[in-house]
């Protein structure tokens, strides 16, 4: 029963700012994970950011370090992806993902990126940033 639903994308001019929402039903945060990643065409996805629900470690690509800030509402059950400082090459298809299992923080800063790690994904929302 847990869906993911993205938000908050849109068309932007470098140098501009975004934020992306994903809301989440059946889901609860704790002791779990939930992620960004983004498609451009003709690339691989790739993971943007990971958050621990239950708050804390956070992990970014080397490439929006930064200028991205990953965060979360408890309450409103609720993952943001706030974009600053917004690139060219930023422009791609973001998706939310979540884990439903725990997992350690020493496993998890390296393996966060692993997209099989991930039990749900929403269906994206695009991000268009024009130079």
């Amino acid at each position: 029963q847990v869906q993911l639903v993205e938000s908050g994308g849109g068309s932007v001019q470098a140098g501009g700012s975004l934020r992306l929402s994903c809301a989440a039903s059946g889901y609860t945060f704790s002791n779990t994970y939930m992620g960004w990643f983004r498609q451009a065409p003709g690339k691989e996805r790739e993971g943007v950011a990971t958050r621990y629900t239950g708050g804390g470690s956070t992990y970014y690509a080397d490439s929006v370090k930064g200028r991205f800030t990953i965060s979360r509402d408890v309450a409103k059950n609720t993952m943001y992806l706030e974009m600053n400082s917004l690139k060219p090459e930023d422009t791609a298809m973001y998706y939310c993902a979540a884990t439903a299992l725990t997992y350690g923080d020493t496993y998890w800063s390296l393996k966060w990126t692993q997209e099989n790690n991930y039990n749900y994904w929403g269906q994206g929302t695009q991000v268009t940033v024009s130079s």
